[in-house]
C-alpha cells in the first residue's frame, strides 16, 4: 500500500474479526496499510504488540497520529460514520448496533471458537471436547438470523452496512467448524448478496494443514 496510507491495521487475515476491517476499507476505497499478525502463533503476547494493545488481540487500526483503536466492532462503527454503511436515522442506528453486539455475544462465542478449535488446535486438544456445545449454540445464533432474514434483506436497517460485515465475517465461514449452513436458505441467500457488493474481498484461506484439520472436523 502507499506509504501515505491514513491507517494502519495490525491483523490475521484467515481471522474474521480482522477480515471485517479489511472488508469495509476495500469498500469505502480507503488507504490502509497492513500489517500481518499471526495471534494464532503467539504474536499478540510480544511486548512490542502489548504496548499496543494491553488486551493482547487483533485487529488494531492506528492513526497517523498515533491514536490507536481496538475491537472489531467498535473500528468498523467509527470508519463507518459519516458513510453509507452506517444509518443515519438513530433508531436504524440502534438497530444495527443490536445485531453487532448479537455477533459478539450470541453469534461469534460459539462460530468463531468452533472454527478455531477445529483448524488451529491439535487432534487431541481436550478443547475439542468443546465442540458440539459450541455447535449448537452456533445453530441457535443462525436461527435467529434466518428468522430476521425472512422479513428483512439486510441486518443493518434499509441497505447493506456494517452489521452485515460484522456477522458475514465468520457465518461464511462457519462450515470449517461443522457448522452446516444447508438448513438456512436465507442465510445462504443472504451470504450471496453480501459477497455481491461493490469491492467485496473474500477472506484468505488458510494453510493446507489448517484446510486438513477443517475437513477432518466436519
Amino acid at each position: 500500500m502507499s506509504t501515505a496510507a491514513a491507517l494502519t491495521v495490525y491483523g490475521m487475515s484467515s481471522s474474521g474479526n480482522c477480515h471485517k476491517v479489511r472488508l469495509l476499507l476495500e469498500q469505502l476505497g480507503s488507504r490502509y496499510q497492513w500489517k500481518e499478525v499471526d495471534s494464532a502463533g503467539g504474536d499478540t503476547r510480544t511486548a512490542e504488540f502489548l504496548a499496543l494493545n494491553p488486551n493482547g488481540k487483533v485487529p488494531v487500526v492506528q492513526r497517523n497520529d498515533g491514536r490507536v483503536l481496538a475491537e472489531s466492532n467498535a473500528i468498523l462503527f467509527w470508519l463507518a460514520e459519516g458513510t453509507p454503511f452506517l444509518p443515519t436515522d438513530g433508531w436504524q442506528r440502534a438497530q444495527a448496533l443490536s445485531w453487532m453486539f448479537f455477533e459478539q455475544y450470541s453469534h461469534e462465542p460459539y462460530i468463531a471458537v468452533a472454527r478455531f478449535i477445529s483448524g488451529w488446535t491439535p487432534d487431541d486438544s481436550p478443547r475439542r471436547a468443546d465442540l458440539p456445545r459450541l455447535r449448537a449454540r452456533g445453530h441457535e445464533a443462525l436461527a435467529v438470523m434466518a428468522h430476521h432474514l425472512a422479513d428483512h434483506r439486510w441486518f443493518t436497517g434499509g441497505d447493506y452496512g456494517i452489521a452485515d460485515i460484522a456477522l458475514f465475517a465468520y457465518t461464511a465461514v462457519a462450515e470449517d467448524g461443522g457448522i452446516s449452513l444447508s438448513s438456512y436458505p436465507a442465510v445462504e441467500r443472504w451470504l450471496e448478496d453480501v459477497r455481491r457488493q461493490p469491492g467485496f474481498v473474500a477472506m484468505p484461506v488458510p494453510d493446507a494443514e489448517v484446510q486438513a484439520r477443517f475437513a477432518a472436523s466436519r
